[in-house]
């Protein structure tokens, strides 16, 4: 639609009109396109006077008074077709007092539930019985318990009638502790199922036995260290070789190497004099045992001790040590005690606590029965 017919068929100028009418306040001349538009309909011209009266009209504070007054003067052409309808606020709902906390439980109650279970689930949250026992200050360690004690006390009497009969006869026991160390290392760790790294060090305890065995007991601690220093040195090259990320080859490198050197380790209870090896296989058994019976923690360590010393005093008599028995024993016990504890650590599974828990303790007690055992010889 053309602006002609606006203006009587003329087009209209505003150059023109101002050339006729002389200068004009540029407020009273509105700005017009004088093609087409999107806007079809006539817009008015608006006065100067005209924005300055909207502009105070708007900067004019408005009182309100009742609703049909700011509906009249919001929307005066609809005030007589909708009249306001009121609505009520809705009431405040009351709130809720919290309900009151339950009071913790006494801790005779805590101490008097079970000591160990399996893991419980509440809700969507899972917690082991560990995270439990640490939220409500118990000790999340747990023992074996007898029947790895038993175990425990069958095979360090294997050990001790084994080497009565001879290298050959020890070697049988010998082998099967050392299958138990390397698995229940591994598992002890948190990783399972590890066949390559449970085989490599169950390998490296046989060819340390093998070595021992053909070099003679004067020689066995060459054999021993020279197999752990050629494991350590095999493992490091199979972990380089490991596609995983660095942090999970790293902690499998530690795992691999401290396997394999318990079972290595191990071997000493073949290097070791017969007599040692029979006072401290005793000496472990009545250790072991001893720390199972339901006593005191103190009461309980100290009477594991006693027994320790009491088999190596009666073992050493059997033997050509005799009373010096009772410090080999001693001796062998703290480091059953220390094996142990190890295989306690931080609510482990049954199958740890029987591999672990019947390994650990004599193959802890090696070291010691070498040493004290080449010492008090």
């Amino acid at each position: 639609m053309s602006n002609d017919q606006y203006y009587g068929g003329q087009q209209y100028d505003p150059y023109a009109a101002a050339d006729a009418n002389g200068p004009q306040n540029p407020a009273d001349v509105t700005q017009t396109w004088e093609g087409q538009t999107w806007d079809t309909s006539y817009q008015p011209a608006v006065s100067y006077e005209q924005i300055q009266a909207a502009r105070a009209q708007a900067q004019t504070p408005v009182t309100y008074g009742t609703q049909e007054a700011y509906q009249e003067q919001a929307y005066p052409q609809e005030a007589h077709r909708q009249p306001y309808a009121y609505y009520a606020e809705p009431a405040a709902e009351p709130v809720a007092e919290p309900a009151p906390v339950p009071a913790a439980a006494p801790v005779a109650e805590v101490q008097a539930g079970p000591a160990y279970s399996s893991p419980t689930t509440s809700g969507n949250a899972r917690i082991t019985d560990a995270q439990r026992a640490r939220a409500e200050g118990r000790s999340p360690i747990i023992e074996p318990g007898m029947q790895p004690a038993a175990l425990t006390a069958v095979l360090g009497l294997l050990l001790a009638g084994g080497a009565s009969l001879g290298s050959y006869g020890l070697l049988v026991p010998l082998v099967l502790l050392q299958g138990l160390t390397a698995a229940g290392w591994f598992r002890l760790n948190g990783m399972w199922p590890a066949r390559q790294g449970i085989a490599l060090a169950f390998l490296g305890g046989l060819v340390a036995d093998a070595a021992l065995l053909a070099t003679g007991r004067e020689h066995a601690a060459a054999a021993i260290l020279g197999t752990l220093g050629v494991w350590v040195l095999l493992c490091l090259v199979l972990q380089l070789r490991s596609h995983a990320d660095p942090d999970e080859r790293m902690y499998g490198l530690m795992a691999t190497i401290a396997s394999a050197a318990l079972t290595v380790v191990a071997t000493g209870h073949l290097g070791a004099a017969p007599d040692a090896v029979v006072v401290g296989g005793a000496a472990v058994a009545a250790t072991v045992l001893a720390r199972a019976l339901p006593l005191p923690g103190p009461v309980s360590l100290i009477v594991a001790l006693l027994a320790a010393a009491g088999a190596g005093i009666a073992a050493g008599g059997l033997t050509d040590l005799g009373t010096a028995g009772a410090l080999l024993g001693l001796g062998a016990g703290v480091c059953a005690l220390v094996g142990l504890r190890v295989a306690s650590y931080d609510y482990p599974s049954r199958f740890v606590h029987m591999t672990a828990g019947i390994a650990l303790p004599l193959t802890a007690a090696a070291p010691a029965v070498y040493l004290l055992g080449r010492a008090l010889a």
